[in-house]
């Protein structure tokens, strides 16, 4: 038996995942056919799993080979290389910063997604179980009524119209439509033996989507504050700073593949269900529940006989059979027999009472309400749900892709940043052409004064021992400008004159008694 589905259509992108290839862990290909239980099919998406694992050690992998590289190979450090590779790095990093951006953003769409999808489908699970749930309870309450309650008043009634064979023969006829609603219920099925509980599947689905959603946004917000820890680094020119960066991001380059592997196997797992759901739920059913009767909810169409019409209609006949005779014993007895009335009244109120619970069980049997919460749930798994997967992976890829970006600018930062500071240290504090020791010098007055003619406080004197001084040849040096002329090289607040290579070379060749004579002479 089937039936054209009309109501829901698996979208497209449940049957491009339900094409990827299904191999299990022998490299066999596996039918693709939703089959949890078995062992095959647990290994094909396990393998897809794996694809992602291999996907982390080439990643690794080339991380590896790049920084032995960038550790092995070191470049002349010419001044025309730094700047282009500087900004190789800065484009690299802003590149990894806007793909890290990116990909959150779309992590953020994707997890949302996902966990609409899976609301919905436990919603949907709580309604049915809700559903299924008063059928129960109306079926239960109901025979019991029938089997305790109207059997203790038919008791005491045959006891009371003894003497009246015909009334007797009322009561008898009354047992009889009592025992014909009992047996339409029993042919009801028992939802409570059908070894599935809805509510117990609801909740634990809703712990581990909790469990999901709170580690996807965990993991969005450290690609944020790697990201945002990368940016200070390379502003502040920190090497702590990349370091810790670095050994946060190969660990979310990590996550990134896990995530990857474990979505992509969630998402051909649930697209190989979307696309033939009915037949999974029939497969799953079959032994305790009719296939009438799930044919019957999962399609809910007009041409569908309802299996619980017959029982319903014989439940509803048998009770208007009854009421029929309480009345009748009502009008006819009681003025003959009084103490039979109270008995006749509570086996009436008995009877009104089953023809409502008769009217609720009519309307939960229905199967729009069920059929509603089935469509509800698979619009909420296979469109959203599968949806917001794809999405997750795309996360995982685009954070994979920007963090391992991240990873080679930021180490090509941290060796420049090194050899520079490495550079700078091997700067003598003792060479008075050095900026830096002028600024020592000047911020600590205990140090050693240098016998060095570019300080204000050498051995030659002071500002205010020393008589200005004049050369004999300013107006050549100073192109005959009689401005500059006789002007004291001491005292107007000029900055230290700029030496050449070459005078810094005669300088440092000199010793301390050579500085000290040529001092002597300068001054005479």
């Amino acid at each position: 038996m089937s039936t054209a589905r009309v109501d829901y259509i698996a979208p497209w992108w449940t049957y491009w995942l339900h094409n990827f290839p299904h191999i299990n862990l022998r490299f066999q290909p596996v039918d693709n056919t939703f089959r949890p239980q078995e062992e095959n099919y647990q290994q094909s998406l396990m393998f897809l799993a794996c694809v992602a694992a291999a996907g982390l050690g080439l990643n690794l992998l080339f991380l590896a080979i790049y920084l032995s590289c960038l550790c092995c190979c070191r470049k002349e450090e010419e001044e025309e290389s730094k700047r282009p590779n500087s900004c190789c790095v800065t484009w690299a990093a802003v590149t990894a910063g806007l793909l890290s951006c990116v990909a959150v953003g779309v992590g953020f769409y994707g997890n949302s997604e996902t966990n609409d999808g899976v609301y919905q489908l436990t919603y949907s699970l709580y309604n049915a179980n809700h559903t299924l749930g008063g059928v129960d309870s109306l079926v239960s309450g109901t025979m019991g009524s029938m089997q305790s309650g109207l059997k203790q008043h038919l008791s005491r009634l045959d006891e009371i119209f003894a003497t009246r064979g015909d009334y007797v023969q009322t009561l008898r006829f009354m047992q009889q439509m009592a025992d014909s609603i009992i047996k339409q219920l029993l042919g009801l099925p028992d939802w409570d033996h059908t070894q599935v509980d809805l509510a117990a599947i609801a909740q634990q689905t809703s712990q581990v989507e909790y469990s999901r959603w709170l580690t996807y946004l965990l993991l969005l917000i450290l690609d944020l504050v790697i990201c945002l820890m990368a940016c200070l680094g390379l502003a502040k020119q920190s090497r702590w700073l990349l370091t810790t960066m670095m050994v946060f991001g190969v660990l979310t380059l990590i996550l990134s593949w896990a995530s990857l592997g474990a979505d992509t196997a969630t998402a051909v797992g649930t697209s190989d269900f979307c696309v033939s759901p009915d037949k999974f739920l029939m497969n799953q059913t079959k032994g305790f529940i009719s296939s009438d009767i799930v044919h019957y909810y999962l399609y809910c169409s007009q041409s569908l006989p309802n299996p619980f019409q017959q029982s319903l209609t014989i439940f509803q006949r048998s009770l208007t059979t009854m009421q029929i005779q309480i009345q009748g014993l009502l009008q006819f007895a009681v003025p003959l027999f009084p103490s039979a009335e109270r008995d006749l009244l509570s086996i009436q109120n008995l009877l009104n009472s089953s023809e409502a619970s008769l009217h609720q069980l009519t309307a939960l049997l229905d199967c729009r309400s069920l059929h509603k919460d089935y469509l509800d749930a698979l619009i909420g798994v296979c469109y959203d749900g599968v949806e917001g997967l794809l999405y997750l992976c795309l996360f995982s890829l685009l954070a994979a892709c920007a963090f391992c970006t991240m990873l080679c600018a930021t180490s090509r930062a941290w060796r420049h940043i090194t050899s520079r500071e490495r550079d700078y240290d091997d700067i003598d504090e003792e060479d008075p052409f050095n900026p830096q020791a002028r600024r020592i010098a000047a911020h600590n007055p205990n140090r050693a004064n240098m016998h060095s003619f570019c300080s204000y406080s050498s051995s030659l004197g002071s500002q205010t021992s020393l008589h200005p001084l004049r050369r004999p040849n300013q107006s050549v040096l100073f192109g005959g400008n009689p401005r500059y002329e006789n002007v004291p090289l001491i005292g107007r607040g000029s900055p230290p004159p700029s030496y050449s290579p070459s005078m810094r070379a005669t300088y440092l060749s000199m010793t301390e008694d050579q500085i000290r004579h040529f001092g002597n002479d300068f001054q005479a």
